[in-house]
This record gives C-alpha cells, sequence and structure tokens, in this order.
C-alpha cells in the first residue's frame, strides 16, 4: 500500500528536518529521491544513508536558474520526475509588521513562496506529458490562522495553499494531484530561530497539547504523493493537532 516503486520524487529542503523525514518515507517506500537542498553536504549525506539509488541535488529555491539546472540534473539523471514536494522554507524573523525589513520581506517571498512557482512551473510540464504526477505543497497552519509577529512567513504559506488550490483545478483532468499539507509546530531546528514565547504560543493552541513530529508530516505526504491518492486534489491537509479546523 503507497508503494513508490520505479518513482522519481524530488523533495527540497531535504537535508534536514521535515524535508530529510519524507525523502526517508518516500525512499523506504521505493522511490529514488531527489535530495535537494542549499546545504550539499546535508544534501549528500542524507543521500547517502538511503536506499536505493537517491542521490543529492544542490539548489538555491530562491533562484529561478538554479531550480532549472536541479530539474535538469533529475531529469538527465532518471529520465521522469513522478513526484515533487515543495518543502523548503525558511521561518524569518520574528517582529512586528513595523520592524520587518523590506529585504526580509522579499527574501521570503523568494524562499516560501516563489520556489514553489518555480518548481512547479518547471515540473508540470513533464508530469502533463506523461499523463501523471503528485505534488505535495509544505505550507503552514500559520497560513490559515495568521501568527502574529510572523506576519511574512504567515502571507507566504497563505500564498501557497492559494497556489495549490489554483494548480490542483487547472491539472485536475490529466492525471496529476496537487495537494498542500498544513503543519502546526513541529519539533525540527527551524524552531530555533523563534523565540520561546512564539514556540508556546503556537503549542497552547494545539488541542493535543504538544508539538507534532517529522514523522507525523511525512505520513500525510506520503500518502498525498501516492497513486492511492487519486481523487484528492487542490486540498490543504492539516497536521496540526487539532489546531485548525477548516
Amino acid at each position: 500500500m503507497f508503494e513508490l516503486n520505479g518513482q522519481t520524487a524530488i523533495v527540497t529542503g531535504a537535508g534536514t528536518g521535515i524535508g530529510e523525514g519524507i525523502a526517508r518515507r518516500l525512499a523506504a517506500a521505493g522511490a529514488t529521491v531527489a535530495v535537494c537542498d542549499l546545504n550539499r553536504e546535508a544534501a549528500e549525506e542524507v543521500a547517502r544513508s538511503l536506499p536505493g539509488s537517491s542521490f543529492a541535488v544542490h539548489c538555491d529555491v530562491a533562484s529561478s536558474s538554479s531550480v532549472s539546472e536541479a530539474v535538469n540534473q533529475v531529469m538527465n539523471r532518471t529520465g521522469q520526475i513522478d513526484i515533487l514536494v515543495n518543502n523548503a522554507g525558511i521561518g524569518g524573523t520574528v517582529a512586528p509588521v513595523w520592524e520587518q525589513t523590506e529585504e526580509h520581506w522579499h527574501r521570503m517571498i523568494d524562499v516560501n513562496l516563489s520556489s514553489v512557482f518555480h518548481f512547479c512551473r518547471l515540473v508540470a510540464p513533464h508530469m502533463r506529458e506523461r499523463g501523471y504526477g503528485r505534488i505535495v505543497n509544505i505550507a503552514s497552519v500559520a497560513g490559515k490562522e495568521g501568527n502574529p509577529n510572523m506576519a511574512p512567513y504567515s502571507a507566504t504559506k497563505a500564498a501557497v495553499i492559494a497556489f495549490t488550490k489554483s494548480l490542483g483545478k487547472e491539472l485536475a483532468t490529466q492525471g496529476i494531484c496537487v495537494n498542500a499539507v498544513a503543519p502546526a509546530v513541529i519539533r525540527t531546528k527551524i524552531l530555533d530561530q523563534l523565540t520561546p514565547e512564539q514556540v508556546s504560543y503556537m503549542t497552547d493552541r494545539i488541542p493535543m497539547k504538544r508539538t507534532g513530529t517529522v514523522d507525523e508530516v511525512a505520513a500525510v505526504v506520503h500518502f498525498l504523493a501516492s497513486r492511492d491518492c487519486s481523487f484528492v486534489t487542490a486540498q490543504c491537509y492539516d497536521v496540526s493537532g487539532g489546531r485548525a479546523t477548516y
């Protein structure tokens, strides 16, 4: 069930955290995973530890030319892209809007949002040609509720959800399912960018009263990346311990 034998998956930001967990889950299910990350050494380390013929791809997701290079590298190596998981992202500066800089705002858009556009724009034509594909974009519950002092992050994640809904409808009749996953606070290194008060703010609003785990996110992504996800598209699946209910 949910087997991925013979499929190629790109997972961005897979050198650590949620992306690494997703890469491990998909590889365990039989996929050849392109471990895509800005940190070349981390990507190579993860790729070496995966079963099968997974490999590392160095990529700056904020650069359209780097994304194009990465997609071409995967195509040249495997000849196909069946699964795209847009996971790479940054939490950014925790501060009210009037203390956020324009530079920081644009950086958040480039990494968290434009990267999703660039990868989808380049991968979708290949999937359309083959009549099959699964795209999973990692958003956040912050994109639904808007976390205070994280306006740029929340805005980019809200945009990822809307982008997913639009693209999912555009590709709905072509054998390609496009969905988003919106985690609440997950115990990863990205939490180191936040203050204890910010983490507490998010955790206190989770009915399960705990952070989620990387494995719990990866399990949902695994379904959405599989052939079993055949009548589910343009949706946003929460992994939030009950925090968001719409």
